[in-house]
């Protein structure tokens, strides 16, 4: 049976995914079977496995990092906000509802089975489990119902490593205050603090590390510097989204909508040199970029009247107009059409928006039902017109995560093979001139698309790309983990957290 160890933050943001991570390639380095495991994750990045299941990100890039399949065993519970009240509902990777956050937090304990079938599934066929908490432990209204940082804590006999953020500012309050608040059994569990993204001396710090130590009575076991490292982040807090310059030779915006989902799918475009990728929110932002993308989005018809509302809707269509490229992704791609209609209130209950417009860039129609597509897919773009053209023939994979069903009355963008479905082939998306969109999430992850959509955009503005390096991708993201993991060997005491593991001590 598999030992663990829990890695739990003073707060959202404070590293904890990253850390995991790092961890699990470590693990994976020195032999070890590790896979990772959150009981209850929030997000809207998400990613569909080839059973057709729904989970995180995060625990995919955790999986990534520990040289494993991606399984919904890694996140039991995952919760999809659909605003700000309420989230959609997914437990081993189907979808059981939409509960507002007082319905789920009176009902959650009952998911403890679902949780604890997962964990000791995982334990049967693995050396090590790294556990990740969420958000912090120490939130009193909500520890009698915890399932997923000292509650998940207890339920594995896990030891606990505390993370605090000192880029934010007040880490030593961080740590003091989350200690002082836990119960003594659980204050028991913590087996050492680790200090995140600091940036400067560290001897300067070393005063600061033995006060911490001496009030609290447990060790700081490292403290990690602030790494630039392209890998896959949380939800809404991504530092991406704070990002606005453009030092590429080619620069793509991003919309980011108030409810964007699955904006990991844009990540490969960061890791081109010639590429800036921006997320912008106004209309001044957008300023005159190369391509737009509209990602995912949670809520697309909300979201299609957000850009009307804030004038972005008109800059896209000049955009268009101008020649330039414009990328709709899944709800990106519906708005990208004549109509998108909610019948049955799927996406919002308000009044006098069961059908709205969209932009009219793609002939499509796009009606919500309740049934969810959730499957994987490999594919190859069509005859390609317009800018990218030259993405004809290309083959990628990727998945879908949508509840609305799409009419088109043009040329498809691609051809997909359902690997969840049998392999029963369809078509997907479309495309005019130089506008594109699509269903699949996760079409940019593959090196051939990325290399040909920046060689296109290049030439586009008349640059020579004779000398510009084709970007392997997966080789690219597994060098960034063999960072992290060479950055967490070189400030964390190791030996220590093997003594943890393996004595919890």
């Amino acid at each position: 049976m598999a030992k663990s160890i829990m890695i739990q933050g003073t707060m959202s943001n404070a590293g904890k995914s990253i850390l995991a991570g790092g961890l699990c390639r470590v693990f994976a380095q020195d032999g070890y079977r590790v896979a990772p495991f959150k009981s209850q994750n929030m997000a809207l990045n998400s990613f569909i496995t080839k059973e057709g299941l729904e989970m995180g990100r995060a625990q995919v890039m955790q999986a990534e990092a520990a040289k494993v399949t991606p399984s919904v065993l890694m996140n039991p519970i995952l919760l999809k906000p659909t605003n700000d009240t309420g989230s959609q509902v997914i437990v081993n990777g189907e979808v059981i509802g939409t509960m507002s956050a007082r319905e789920y937090f009176a009902c959650k304990k009952k998911f403890i089975p679902a949780i604890l079938d997962a964990y000791h599934t995982l334990e049967k066929g693995h050396d090590i489990i790294v556990i990740e908490g969420a958000g912090s432990p120490a939130e009193i209204n909500l520890k009698s119902e915890d399932i997923v940082n000292m509650g998940m804590a207890k339920m594995a006999n896990a030891p606990v490593l505390l993370v605090g953020d000192i880029d934010r500012g007040g880490v030593f309050a961080q740590l003091l205050g989350t200690i002082l608040l836990l119960e003594e059994e659980e204050r028991a569990m913590v087996k050492g603090l680790i200090i995140n993204k600091f940036r400067g001396d560290k001897t300067i710090l070393d005063p600061g590390l033995r006060m911490i130590e001496e009030k609290i009575g447990i060790p700081v076991r490292g403290v990690i510097p602030y790494c630039h490292l392209d890998i896959d982040d949380e939800d809404s807090l991504s530092e991406r989204f704070t990002k606005k310059t453009t030092t590429g030779l080619i620069d793509i915006a991003v919309i980011r909508l108030p409810r964007i989902s699955n904006f990991t799918d844009f990540n490969p475009f960061e890791y081109v040199e010639e590429v800036s990728l921006r997320y912008v929110k106004t209309p001044n932002e957008l300023m005159n970029p190369d391509m737009i993308i509209i990602p995912g989005t949670k809520n697309t018809i909300e979201d299609l009247l957000w850009l009307r509302e804030t004038g972005l809707e008109a800059k896209i269509l000049q955009h268009v107009a101008r020649g330039k490229v414009i990328f709709g992704v899944c709800g990106g791609y519906q708005m990208l059409g004549n109509k998108v209609a909610d019948p049955d209130n799927m996406e919002t209950n308000q009044v006098g928006t069961k059908t709205v417009n969209g932009l009219g860039l793609l002939p499509i129609d796009t009606v919500f039902q309740t049934e969810k597509t959730r499957t994987r897919v490999r594919g190859t773009f069509t005859n390609v017109e317009g800018t990218l053209r030259n993405l004809s023939g290309v083959e990628f994979e990727g998945y879908e995560i949508h509840i609305g069903e799409t009419n088109s009355q043009g040329m498809p963008l691609t051809n997909l093979t359902d690997i969840t479905n049998n392999g029963n082939v369809k078509e997907d998306g479309s495309n005019v001139g130089n506008v594109y969109g699509t269903y699949v999430h996760g079409i940019f992850d593959m090196s051939g698309v990325v290399n040909v959509i920046v060689q296109a955009l290049l030439k586009q503005k008349g640059y020579d790309t004779t000398n510009v390096q084709a970007l392997d991708i997966e080789a690219y993201k597994d060098t960034q983990y063999n960072l992290l993991a060479d950055a967490i060997r070189e400030n964390l005491d190791m030996e220590a957290i093997y003594r943890i593991i393996e004595q919890g001590v």
